[in-house]
């Protein structure tokens, strides 16, 4: 079973903590009922008679919170529409994610439908004549008022999120949290070489491919249940893309070589289980569209439309702090052994060159005519260079170049073209290279 599937659906999915919220709201109004029911008759003498509520009491009590737990709830909803308009319209499509998988806001929509529902049913569990038990309504009485704080909460929480900066944060921090993820120590071997003996050996067998049964993104790659599958089945399994990567049907999705019979083994196909595909990306192996919503939000703030290139600047300096960060711990992890040290996996690695590429090449084409934008370009990777070891230094200033030779010097100020060669200088020093031919 994959379980990176079950948990991408239960994360991504807007009814799971509403639909645990409403069974438990199920369980608790039983309780309740069944306290007022079965206990408190047997304590009644002992209760002051003004707590307990007339049956018209009640029916009227909860005929109220239901429609005032409903208009919150209405309210919310037309809330989060709003929130998502705005998403898609002055940030990027890619962030409806972010706000759509909120905990905050799945479980404010919990507590809606917890309140409703448990009002909805001590309302048709409630008798006609007599008085009406203690719980049931002071209880109901409490879940509205924790409805209302929850109410309040939301509100709060969505004008939060509609101010960019604290989305580009919010962003910046989830891309964190995945880098942590993918390079942290595994209980199965990672490796960027290997013995070439044990590699060569297992490729002097006939290569068969796996084809696709699906389109779409490559989200994900259950890489410990690979490892296991391929030990299963004795054999070294390679893909040919990766997270990220547009997958189509019917193309190779993998190859493998299996050392016990050259036969094709139709059981083999079974690995497609434990990769995620789906109709767009994610953010739970993909690091590079972490990248790329921020990148979508600089690039549409420094348009003509919305003209906003302090965003674009924050974009690019949180940007950068993720590179750099990405930086020193990156390795250009190529081989996946299992448990016993045996190579069972191998994919192809994305370098740091790609991500510096992929995360700045859009802004540096849209912004190219905007000095602010280029300069805290270079300012992002003057901070990568400076924090990172050599090899960081030297793609860092491949790209620093690239971004020198596309500024139109000619077209500056000269207090503008002041300003941009004091920061190309101050790139060219800490990564001890010559400027380039046009800045001179």
């Amino acid at each position: 079973m994959n379980t990176m599937r079950i948990w991408v659906n239960i994360r991504d999915s807007f009814w799971f903590l509403p639909a645990i919220y409403s069974l438990l709201a199920l369980i608790v109004v039983t309780f309740t009922n069944l306290i007022d029911t079965l206990f408190i008759p047997t304590i009644k003498d002992q209760i002051p008679s003004g707590l307990f509520v007339s049956s018209s009491t009640a029916s009227s009590l909860y005929s109220s919170l239901i429609t005032a737990i409903l208009t919150m709830t209405t309210i919310s909803f037309s809330t989060i529409m709003v929130v998502l308009t705005t998403y898609s319209t002055q940030f990027s499509p890619r962030t409806l994610q972010d706000f759509m998988k909120s905990r905050v806001t799945q479980h404010v929509l919990g507590v809606f439908s917890f309140g409703f529902i448990y009002t909805l049913i001590n309302l048709l569990m409630l008798g006609t004549e007599g008085p009406k038990g203690l719980v049931g309504p002071f209880s109901t009485v409490l879940i509205a008022i924790i409805s209302l704080g929850f109410f309040l909460l939301f509100i709060h929480h969505s004008s939060r999120y509609l101010q960019v900066n604290n989305l580009i944060g919010q962003i910046r921090t989830d891309a964190s949290t995945l880098i942590h993820n993918t390079f942290r120590e595994k209980n199965y071997t990672e490796a960027t070489e290997w013995d070439e003996d044990e590699v060569n050996e297992w490729k002097q067998y006939t290569r068969h491919v796996v084809k696709a049964n699906k389109s779409g993104y490559l989200q994900g790659i259950e890489i410990e249940g690979l490892l296991q599958f391929a030990k299963q089945h004795e054999l070294l399994l390679a893909s040919v893309y990766q997270v990220g990567d547009y997958v189509q049907k019917g193309a190779p999705a993998f190859y493998y070589w299996k050392k016990n019979g050259e036969e094709t083994d139709e059981s083999v196909k079974d690995c497609n289980r434990y990769t995620l595909i789906g109709n767009e990306r994610t953010d739970v192996q993909d690091i590079e569209f972490s990248v790329q919503k921020l990148v979508e939000i600089a690039v549409k703030s420094i348009s003509p439309s919305i003209n906003d290139p302090h965003t674009a600047v924050n974009c690019i300096n949180r940007i950068g702090s993720f590179l750099s960060e990405l930086a020193s711990v990156h390795q250009p992890i190529r081989y996946y052994g299992d448990q016993n040290g045996h190579l069972r996996f191998m994919m192809e690695p994305k370098k740091f060159e790609d991500y510096l590429y992929k995360s700045f090449y859009q802004i540096r084409l849209y912004g190219k005519k905007d000095l602010t934008v280029m300069d805290e370009l270079l300012q992002a990777l003057y901070r990568i260079a400076i924090t990172n070891e050599d090899h960081i230094k030297r793609d860092t200033w491949t790209f620093a170049k690239y971004v020198m030779e596309s500024a139109d010097i000619d077209e500056m100020h000269e207090l503008d073209y002041e300003r941009f060669y004091e920061t190309c200088c101050k790139i060219a020093e800490v990564c001890d290279e010559e400027l380039p031919a046009n800045m001179n």
